[in-house]
């Protein structure tokens, strides 16, 4: 089952979203309004190869709580990501078997190449 995990708040993730060729075949997932499991992380984390790939640098909490002047560990990205949904960096497309992270222009050009071969 091919994902799309979002924020639908997200300016970022509703342009995208726009962007996606109509009948893509995506499960759509709100993560602010269905948090994300501890078993679809670890689905992400198997393909990503990391949790630090997933983890968003960019969310307001990172620098609100100081993260960065910390040395995070895999497990602390981990524990982080599950705990808060902002930390999650976004959109995360899971197709077919293969995890495409954030929307770079690179990125959705990978996203649109793998839609195309589903």
């Amino acid at each position: 089952m091919n994902k799309i995990y979002y924020i639908a708040s997200c300016d970022t993730c509703r342009k995208i979203i726009k962007s996606l060729p109509k009948g893509n075949d995506l499960v759509f997932r709100d993560i602010k309004q269905d948090p994300l499991t501890a078993d679809e992380l670890e689905e992400m984390h198997q393909l990503s190869g990391s949790y630090e790939a997933l983890f968003s640098k960019k969310a307001q909490l990172y620098k609100s709580m100081n993260l960065k002047d910390k040395s995070l560990t895999e497990e602390d990205y981990k524990k982080y990501i599950l705990e808060h949904y902002t930390f999650l960096s976004r959109p995360v497309f899971v197709i077919n078997n293969a995890v495409y992270v954030g929307g770079t222009q690179q990125n959705m050009l990978q996203v649109m190449k793998a839609l195309a071969n589903v």
